[in-house]
């Protein structure tokens, strides 16, 4: 791979942004290697400002179900753009995007569209405490809600990546009120709430982490939430930023059989274009403005390029439930090939998978909580994704991000994911 051009782009780039990119994880800085630049993508792959082809792994943090620029999507944005961009009165694409959300997840009466996952789980947050009349909220360590002051507390994802479990910036007084408790720990959880629970107005969790490496929440954790925010009065959001419509199209409801009081939402939702959305039963979305108290608004919520690709991507997961059945499969298979050369090569490391969502922690297992993620041996990590890029495998330049797979992947492109994983934790292993 030869990248003197994104080096060049990047010399110039840090002259004008920070760090040279609008997004602390993009900077490849945790990996010791200077960012690659996308110049375009289709399908399974992007190709970068020198050429390189790359499979990719990264599929712009989980929104691409369908791939890069898949024509079914593409067609007919042009007609969007030439009918006008932003309005900023409604739209009846609006109206009915919010019907297809509702419509998968039966669970919420109404959604508002924001244009951001940091934005809607801000908003859900600001919802449940006017809703409850309380001021403490419960997050977990290692899941990341964005990037909003209250909830970067003990979070993961670039600020675990970069050791900033708390960002300098945000107050005293703003986190105060934040409550963090340990991931999937049942016992640690029951002592919050036996502690504080009559005094916090929302839970929230991602149900899968997806910014610690990848970990499953506990049927066991997730139940017993429910429990106890039903028994202290305390609404239950799942953030479903990641999983929303990826892991299944119903979500985590589906998944685990457990119903929040409130849901957050975003990248699949907008395929790719900025987008976020937070949703909840009617009596807590009626404290909503205009109807009720609690203010949130927004320019661009609900634009229509961003509802036009979004509900045009949900139709297609909706009416294709084998895209869903064939993304089982092909992580499943990228799952086996990687324990199957981990077990060649005399490695002790772990493979965690939910769905279409897979990560390889460079550490023994089980991983079931921050605490176990931090054992991951960074360096050899750092060592075995320069590998990967070398040999076209594009994946989270962190050991806290997952892989996600899209339905543009084929057999092919697992196949020789699995053998350039062999070789390149061969060679970063000295084996």
């Amino acid at each position: 791979m030869k990248y003197e051009e994104s080096v060049k782009i990047y010399e110039e780039a840090v002259k004008y942004i920070p760090g040279g990119v609008n997004s602390p994880v993009r900077a490849f800085k945790s990996v010791g290697l200077t960012p690659i630049f996308v110049d375009h993508a289709h399908g399974s792959k992007v190709y970068d400002a020198d050429g390189n082809e790359y499979l990719d792994y990264i599929c712009s943090w989980g929104p691409l179900m369908l791939g890069h620029s898949p024509k079914e999507l593409t067609e007919g944005i042009e007609d969007i753009i030439k009918r006008g961009t932003s309005f900023g009165v409604p739209t009846k694409i609006e109206v009915d995007m919010a019907k297809i959300i509702v419509d998968a997840y039966p669970v919420i009466d109404q959604v508002r569209m924001v244009n951001s996952g940091t934005e809607a789980t801000m908003s859900a947050l600001r919802v449940a405490r006017g809703y409850t009349g309380r001021n403490k909220i419960l997050k977990f360590e290692g899941c990341y809600h964005g990037h909003s002051d209250a909830l970067l507390v003990q979070s993961g994802s670039g600020t675990l990546t970069y050791g900033v479990p708390t960002s300098p910036g945000v107050p005293d007084d703003v986190v105060k009120h934040t409550l963090v408790a340990k991931y999937n720990d049942l016992d640690d959880l029951r002592r919050v709430f036996k502690e504080q629970g009559s005094e916090i107005a929302a839970v929230i969790v991602e149900t899968i982490s997806g910014n610690m490496g990848l970990v499953k929440g506990k049927q066991e954790f997730i139940e017993l939430l429910r429990e106890l925010c039903t028994e202290y009065g305390t609404v239950l959001i799942f953030d479903e930023v990641i999983t929303g419509f990826r892991i299944n199209y119903n979500s985590s409801p589906a998944y685990f059989g457990v119903n929040p009081d409130m849901v957050c939402f975003g990248k699949i939702i907008g395929a790719g274009l900025p987008v976020g959305a937070y949703g909840g039963k009617k009596q807590i979305m009626d404290v909503v403005s205009p109807v009720g108290p609690v203010y949130q608004a927004g320019t661009l919520s609900g634009n229509p390029l961003a509802m036009y690709m979004g509900k045009k991507n949900l139709e297609i997961l909706r009416d294709n439930p084998q895209i869903y059945t064939e993304l089982e499969r092909k992580a499943k298979r990228l799952e086996e090939g990687i324990k199957s050369n981990l077990e060649k090569l005399g490695l002790d490391y772990t493979v965690n998978r939910a769905g279409s969502l897979l990560c390889l922690f460079f550490t023994k297992g089980p991983v079931e909580s921050f605490d176990d993620a931090k054992k991951c041996d960074i360096d050899k990590f750092n060592l075995y994704f320069k590998e990967m890029l070398d040999r076209g495998i594009l994946t989270g330049p962190s050991q806290y991000e997952a892989m996600f797979l899209s339905n543009a992947h084929t057999d092919e492109d697992i196949e020789r994911t699995i053998s350039a994983n062999y070789e390149a934790l061969k060679v970063s292993h000295n084996l």
